[in-house]
């Protein structure tokens, strides 16, 4: 049975947006940067905005990008209305505040997933996020990532290749069950543990199992000048669906 709570659950969506980017090599924060027609940002809200059953959008910022913000917000996204949190000194601390943000409504059970995403990754389809989550809500938490079968194992006298099928080049969105996502995140400061990503902090601090799903080469990070070369090339492809 259904009860009349899990039918109004939702899923919260966190963009993190409150990093510096300085490696692009531009003046401004690199998630306002243009991208075919746009700030680089607002292709991932329009994206989550779009996927059934997220009905929070978090957009995790700094201090100093307000105007910025706004200007996305008021001409390049007009979907469902954007929570703005003031993010902290690491991208850790960052998702703590995107989570504070949410505990109430994460502890009455309104929220019931919260998936979190790298504004600099501009181009996850809608279809990786909603299978994200699927995922996610099946098994306890999702990490999208690619087969990474180059990857050497440092040991003793040096290097071993890893079995095949054994590692993968992680991505975001990364997606939890929230109640043990803010419990791991809450419990990582108490500890003053500093994770590499999301995952990190769950697989030490919570024993929800965590599933892989195959994700998109489109799906990049944009760090350095030339990925925006490399997005707009994406976008422009007759391949690409969003």
């Amino acid at each position: 049975m259904i009860t009349g709570m899990a039918k109004r659950s939702h899923a919260a969506a966190v963009v993190l947006a409150s990093g510096s980017g300085t490696r692009v090599g531009a003046d401004v924060n690199k998630v306002y940067l243009p991208l075919a027609g746009r700030r680089l940002v607002s292709w991932s809200l329009e994206a989550f905005a779009r996927v059934p059953g997220i009905r929070t959008l978090v957009l995790v910022t700094r201090p100093q990008d307000h105007d910025l913000v706004e200007w996305v917000l008021e001409r390049e996204f007009d979907g469902a209305a954007v929570e703005v949190v003031h993010g902290g000194r690491t991208r850790q601390e960052s998702e703590l505040k995107a989570l504070r943000h949410l505990a109430e409504r994460i502890g009455s059970g309104a929220v019931d997933t919260v998936l979190l995403h790298d504004g600099a990754r501009p181009l996850a389809s809608r279809e990786l996020i909603a299978g994200v989550l699927q995922a996610a809500r099946r098994h306890g938490g999702a990490v999208p990532g690619l087969a990474a079968d180059d990857i050497m194992a440092a040991v003793p006298g040096g290097l071993a290749k890893l079995p095949a099928g054994t590692a993968i080049r992680a991505q975001t969105p990364q997606a939890f069950h929230a109640r043990p996502l803010l419990d791991a995140y809450e419990e990582a400061a108490r500890q003053g543990f500093d994770g590499t990503d999301t995952s990190s902090v769950m697989e030490r601090f919570s024993p929800l199992p965590i599933e892989w799903v195959a994700g998109e080469p489109e799906n990049i990070k944009v760090t350095y000048a030339h990925d925006l070369v490399i997005a707009e090339q994406v976008l422009a492809s007759a391949n690409y669906r969003r």
